[in-house]
């Protein structure tokens, strides 16, 4: 029986690509068109796991992508970091002059803003996914509406590329975290990098004790986000990645953690991925 993977997207987008990086090619994948629904997909158990967007080196934080995990209690297994190349994609014989729309994510489109400086007579048009507008187009048999979307898709739906790696920054990442109902897939020697939330107090210094502990106990900070507790006008909640060599290190911290500072939770215990 194959695994089941939820993503955000439809086959041909780049979290199909980090489905398929991350656990192979045999899955059954389970579509879904919204960040909301992929999670919901995973609480109700139609799906085994999940894939999510949650930063980009150049857009950053996908910050509802946090409250997400944490408000569903959904863990994080593992990581994944995917090179983002953006291609400009049509129905066969199109050119880009016959072009009068691009649809497409809005992070991709907000990335790829210098290139159709120089065609201010496109029309640029948000989509829910990257690749769903290059379906689309194929099913419609579209011809003056292009999509941006990974090359993947290009090769799924037989469109054809007319501008390849159109991107403003080459040099362009984003990390995805593999999520799971339940948390920790690896034995401890395995584990060096963790997700944590928590809330510290009012008093002057507290997140900076905080980190502190951090510090003292071999943890590397390589991650740090703040969003408003919802329930609590005024109040932070702290998201914070955490690397470490052993263990034992992170469970010394973890437990002077829960001490220290408000709502603490352990979001997921997993593997440091490579940067691309």
């Amino acid at each position: 029986m194959s695994l089941k993977v939820a993503i955000q997207g439809i086959k041909g987008s780049n979290h199909h690509q980090v489905a398929n990086d991350f656990f192979g090619n045999n899955i059954d994948l389970v579509e879904c068109l919204s960040f909301d629904a992929m999670i919901d997909n995973i609480c109700n158990g139609t799906a085994d796991k999940g894939i999510m967007a949650i930063e980009n080196s150049i857009a950053g934080s996908i910050i509802p992508n946090y409250n997400l995990v944490y408000h569903n209690n959904i863990h994080i297994i593992g990581e994944h970091y995917l090179s983002i190349h953006h291609n400009l994609m049509v129905s066969p014989g199109i050119t880009i002059e016959g072009i009068q729309e691009v649809h497409s994510h809005p992070m991709a489109l907000l990335q790829c803003k210098e290139f159709f400086r120089q065609y201010p007579e496109i029309k640029l048009v948000e989509s829910v996914d990257t690749a769903e507008t290059a379906r689309r187009i194929k099913e419609e048999k579209l011809t003056t509406i292009a999509a941006i979307a990974p090359k993947k898709a290009a090769e799924l739906y037989d469109l054809e590329i007319i501008a390849p790696e159109i991107q403003t920054i080459k040099n362009n990442a984003t990390r995805f975290i593999i999520l799971k109902k339940q948390n920790k897939v690896l034995p401890k020697e395995e584990i060096n990098k963790a997700s944590l939330r928590f809330i510290t107090d009012h008093k002057r210094g507290s997140l900076a004790t905080v980190l502190n502990v951090m510090s003292d106990c071999n943890m590397n900070l390589t991650k740090i986000q703040s969003l408003p507790v919802i329930e609590t006008p005024w109040k932070y909640a702290f998201f914070v990645d955490v690397t470490f060599e052993t263990y034992d290190h992170f469970a010394k911290a973890k437990s002077l953690l829960e001490i220290m500072s408000e709502d603490f939770r352990v979001l997921g215990e997993y593997k440091n991925a490579l940067l691309p």
